[in-house]
């Protein structure tokens, strides 16, 4: 077993873990007896039962995950085009250094409500996602270029290899390892600054809103469903497009 597929494993997280944690859960709540403070487990999935059997549910769903994926989406390919930009011209390293600095210190409310003034609400979370991905894809590929075997490019270069082919067998297979781990970082983190910014920013529609209702009228059932299921929905992107992103990998190697 080599070292990747066991560190998986000890980061795989167990049935016995989560049982243990929803009874402490259980306890904790049934200790305090008032639901306004900590609601029950049992609470919380009988409400999100019925949260699923409404349209709002699966609209506010809707609505949140199209802007916070497009977000990230969006930062993936500037943040892919612009790190190849930086590696070729250091003039344009050197104009985004001090942004791209300035977005990895700022906290995601700091931007939220800054941003407020020029941005309509229901675009909040698309651009509050955005610049949260994309320093961290930026850096991540820049870095993945740069550490590219330089005896493989003077190799290539001594043997004139076409521009596709040094990008298909060289770069690729440098750069893909770098770009997976600014995915598995950056999805999940997507998702934390896009609902922040739709709970501050209140788009109508939208989980934030949502969530927002639901501390405003002291509902403790509906606060804990809605962060269940942006819970479950950040697991759930993270892991399918990880999959997918592997598969593709696998793939390129056996081309």
């Amino acid at each position: 077993m080599n070292s990747t597929s066991s560190a998986k494993k000890r980061g795989t997280i167990r049935v016995w873990s989560v049982v243990l944690w929803l009874g402490v859960w259980q306890l904790v709540a049934t200790i305090l007896g008032q639901d306004i403070l900590l609601v029950s487990p049992l609470a919380v999935i009988l409400r999100l039962f019925e949260l699923v059997r409404t349209s709002l549910f699966w609209t506010s769903i809707g609505y949140s995950f199209s802007r916070i994926a497009g977000g990230f989406f969006l930062a993936t390919l500037l943040g892919v085009l612009f790190s190849i930009f930086s590696y070729r011209y250091r003039w344009f390293e050197e104009l985004l250094a001090p942004p791209v600095q300035t977005i990895k210190a700022t906290p995601v409310a700091s931007f939220v409500i800054l941003t407020l003034v020029w941005i309509a609400p229901q675009n909040l979370s698309v651009f509050i996602s955005f610049l949260m991905v994309f320093p961290i894809m930026y850096t991540n590929v820049l870095m993945g270029i740069r550490s590219t075997d330089k005896k493989l490019l003077e190799m290539a270069t001594v043997f004139r290899v076409p521009a596709y082919r040094r990008i298909r067998y060289i770069y690729l297979s440098q750069v893909l390892p770098f770009f997976r781990s600014a995915c598995s970082v950056a999805l999940g983190l997507s998702w934390k600054a896009g609902i922040a910014a739709e709970v501050i920013g209140l788009p109508q529609g939208s989980i934030g809103e949502m969530l927002y209702q639901a501390k405003l009228y002291l509902d403790t059932p509906d606060m804990f469903a809605w962060t269940l299921v942006i819970i479950v929905i950040s697991v759930w992107f993270e892991k399918i497009f990880l999959i997918l992103l592997d598969k593709a990998m696998l793939k390129m190697e056996h081309l």
